[in-house]
């Protein structure tokens, strides 16, 4: 569509490796082309106010910060980002513009609209198997996947409580709050939606480091996420896109 506005992808990694490499699994899922999928790079540049108005979306990538992180111990970077994002997403709710949120970016949001966040559901490096909830099956966004299908996680804390009017749409045995939505158009995802299995070793190389995963056990962690089938997940992307260009205009 020639007048069809541009979608915004939002990054808060600060390792530039994988910086790159998680804009293009977004594009490639997205199906957008880099003049229709604009990137904003968070841990570099204040965000301000976006005018939402010049958006069909955004998209919200995922973080090696924590929300958990004791306030005292947040780089002044981390805790700029975070409220950042809080503010965006009070205003993308309060307009019913289209934003989702991935992994990090969860966190965020059921902090702000005062769920609870917490590491009692953390998940190694590995593919999962999620299940819709009914509510899932039956949203416009998340019911374009099947009832169960495997996706790829990696986090440390995850969300133990929903915030009051926040809708569960799916879960996993490890991790029960996997994607949920708040208003309309306002969707959090737990597992990464954008990567292939061949994006997510890579990205296993970079965080090995990090705290996911012994870094001494990369080649057996890389051996089991090249094993697994994963196909489902980047349909939910192309369908934000897709409802955001028709639907949601």
């Amino acid at each position: 569509m020639s007048d069809a506005k541009p979608f915004l992808f939002i990054s808060a990694r600060p390792e530039v490796e994988a910086v790159g490499p998680e804009y293009e699994s977004v594009r490639r899922a997205t199906g957008l082309d880099a003049g229709r999928l604009e990137h904003h790079r968070l841990d570099v540049e204040a965000l301000g106010e976006v005018p939402l108005d010049a958006y069909a979306g955004i998209i919200v990538g995922g973080s090696p910060y924590n929300v958990t992180t004791p306030e005292a111990n947040k780089h002044a970077v981390q805790r700029r980002v975070e409220a950042e994002l809080a503010s965006l997403a009070v205003r993308a709710l309060d307009a019913g513009f289209p934003l989702l949120f991935t992994c990090y970016g969860i966190g965020v949001l059921t902090r702000e609209l005062g769920g609870g966040v917490g590491t009692l559901h953390g998940e190694d490096a590995a593919a999962v198997e999620i299940t819709l909830t009914e509510e899932g099956a039956a949203d416009p966004l998340v019911g374009a996947l099947p009832r169960r299908f495997d996706a790829l996680v990696g986090h440390k804390e995850s969300t133990e409580r929903l915030p009051d009017g926040a809708v569960l749409l799916a879960g996993s045995k490890g991790c029960p709050v996997q994607i949920y939505r708040v208003g309309e158009r306002l969707y959090a995802t737990q597992f990464h939606p954008e990567v292939t299995t061949a994006d997510f070793i890579a990205r296993a190389q970079v965080y090995r480091h990090h705290g996911y995963f012994p870094a001494s056990e990369l080649r057996e962690v890389s051996a089991r996420l090249d094993s697994a089938s994963v196909t489902e997940p980047q349909r939910l992307l192309a369908r934000f896109v897709e409802l955001a260009d028709t639907v949601w205009r």
